[in-house]
């Protein structure tokens, strides 16, 4: 599990677009990473929304923002077009990121056991250092604590 203060691991993931993004694209500014279970669902839906609603602000706080799920380019793809998202949205098919750092992990849902992405969302500095972490995911605050977190 990744924690605060250490670099966020080294990657190379498609988006909605087939484009490769690597930690490397991430550096020079802030970024949000969020991972979510999967597209098209009711919670996911409202964050990425959300974030959709929201990237004028963090623009202005020279951040970025990424999704992450382990739904397919073409369903990334799908859901971006739905709901005209402004972000990219990554691939991360195999869960390989996911694993390390930390969010691929056995859930319950309806009595029912299962691995998956837990929502858990990650601000990088500059240099692809992790500076704050948000476990819990209350979709409703979290924007606002985010946007918070990048002011101070």
């Amino acid at each position: 599990m990744i924690q605060i203060g250490e670099k966020f691991p080294d990657f190379k993931l498609k988006n909605q677009n087939g484009e490769l993004i690597s930690n490397e694209d991430l550096k020079g500014s802030k970024v949000v990473v969020y991972f979510y279970p999967r597209d098209n669902t009711p919670t996911c839906t409202t964050e990425a929304c959300d974030f959709r609603d929201n990237l004028e602000d963090f623009n202005e706080l020279n951040t970025k923002v990424y999704g992450i799920s382990g739904d397919s380019e073409k369903k990334h793809a799908n859901f971006s077009n739905k709901h005209n998202l402004n972000f990219d949205l990554l691939v991360d098919e195999d869960y390989k990121l996911s694993e390390e750092v930390g969010v691929y992990q056995l859930k319950k849902s309806f009595g029912k056991e299962s691995m998956g992405i837990v929502r858990t969302t990650f601000v990088l500095d500059e240099e692809g250092t992790v500076i704050h972490k948000i476990d819990k995911v209350k979709v409703k605050t979290q924007i606002e604590d985010l946007k918070n977190f990048i002011k101070e």
